[in-house]
């Protein structure tokens, strides 16, 4: 199970190939892609499919035996964008010696100084000329080598480093590329990196989203292999829990529903984030195709529940006064609900009940977690969805380290559980 997770990881150093990987996952276990631009006909029971947003969104349904205004609808959320540095249009900034080093944006809340002296690649979409102007074709571009680097500059010049240095995100976190070898390479060598891997020509390429990545395998360590070390375990962990889950799954009356929303980290507001009414026009054409009447999906929005699944800080050991002093995950102890009194998450008594019993039915444990008093928390997705579709709901997520750093830590057996209490909220 874990080398699935370890593989998917790699796979997808971006939004757009976590879709692509678990759209073909999807398919190889029987689920049809639907193109939401044509009509969703006859829905039968038991029928599998998926239909992406924005190539960057995606989102599954396996239709309960019952119809949705019957038996209502058992729905994980998650996000598979993490935070990273995009690649500005006109990147290339040529420097003394012929050094190129690409101008950048920050994507999300990075902790920039992890994205330093390691090996990074590129990777995202490239947009090139279609049959016509209106239908542009989309290549998703992984440069599976180490391509650039961010560089510290050395203690000799900089003797307060080890007591913290404020960051420029114009400045001091822009990637170096290579040199140019010749004067044709010049303003081209991005581009040339762009043909090559692509196999395209220069005149086709008329844009791109393309973002750094951490280009080091994800692996487990420890005494045990118990911890996971990985770029975007937040969230892609939680997506491909849910992945796993739904593939294990047989139907049966309560229809199951996993949604993988785009820009998480930077508010959820665009087509293809939890704060789009996409998820709620499937669902209402789902319970129409159904029912033949608009009443049905709500009655089903009643009678269903929904897992808003990100990833959960875990207590860190070195840095134990910045926990709840009784409310502070543990790896390896279990997925984790958690609780906002500012109401920032989703979860209250009654849906934490709900969880708790689930992974109880698992055989799996489960944390609770609360924000220190004195220190903010963030928020995530089960707020911000629940404000268009009015869901009961629970946020949790499995415990991590280093939550947003360029390589966050995991725990084995957690992920593992997680597996199984997301297998078996699908099955209730």
């Amino acid at each position: 199970m874990i080398k699935r997770l370890l593989s998917f990881l790699d796979a997808s150093p971006v939004n757009f190939l976590a879709v692509k990987n678990i759209s073909e996952e999807l398919e190889k276990n029987g689920f049809r892609r639907m193109n939401p631009q044509e009509p969703l006909g006859k829905i039968e029971a038991g029928e599998k499919f998926f239909v992406t947003k924005n190539d960057s969104s995606i989102y599954a349904f396996q239709i309960g035996k019952k119809p949705l205004a019957d038996a209502g609808f058992h729905m994980i959320c998650a996000h598979c964008d993490s935070p990273t540095f995009r690649i500005k249009p006109n990147a290339e900034m040529l420097c003394e010696g012929g050094i190129v080093k690409l101008n950048t944006e920050v994507y999300g809340g990075p902790i920039m100084s992890t994205w330093f002296d390691r090996p990074l690649t590129l990777a995202g979409r490239v947009i090139v000329k279609g049959e016509n102007a209106m239908n542009p074709q989309t290549l998703l571009l992984h440069v599976k080598r180490p391509l650039l680097q961010i560089s510290n500059l050395a203690i000799h010049f900089n003797r307060q480093v080890n007591d913290g240095v404020k960051l420029s995100k114009q400045k001091d976190v822009l990637p170096i590329l290579g040199i140019i070898n010749e004067e044709l390479e010049k303003g081209n060598l991005l581009m040339n990196v762009i043909t090559n891997e692509l196999n395209i020509q220069k005149e086709d390429v008329l844009d791109f989203d393309l973002y750094l990545a951490d280009a080091t395998p994800a692996c487990t360590f420890g005494v045990h292999d118990e911890f996971i070390s990985s770029g975007r375990l937040d969230d892609l962990s939680m997506c491909w829990a849910g992945i796993e889950a739904m593939i294990a799954s047989d139907a049966n009356d309560t229809t199951q529903v996993l949604a993988i929303f785009d820009n998480e980290e930077t508010g959820s507001q665009t087509k293809q984030g939890a704060g789009s009414p996409f998820l709620s026009y499937m669902l209402q054409r789902i319970a129409l195709a159904q029912s033949h009447t608009e009443e049905a999906y709500y009655q089903a929005v009643e009678r269903a529940f929904m897992i808003s699944a990100d990833n959960a800080h875990a207590w860190h050991p070195n840095y134990s006064e910045k926990f709840d002093p009784t409310n502070h995950p543990k790896l390896g102890g279990g997925p984790v609900i958690k609780f906002n009194a500012a109401q920032k998450y989703a979860s209250d008594a009654v849906s934490a009940a709900i969880f708790a019993n689930i992974c109880d039915a698992a055989g799996v444990p489960c944390q609770r977690f609360v924000n220190h008093s004195d220190v903010a928390g963030g928020s995530t997705l089960g707020n911000i969805l629940a404000s268009s579709i009015p869901l009961k709901g629970v946020d949790m997520g499995n415990a991590i380290l280093a939550m947003h750093s360029c390589r966050e830590t995991g725990s084995v057996i957690d992920h593992e559980y997680c597996v199984k209490a997301f297998t078996k909220f699908y099955q209730l």
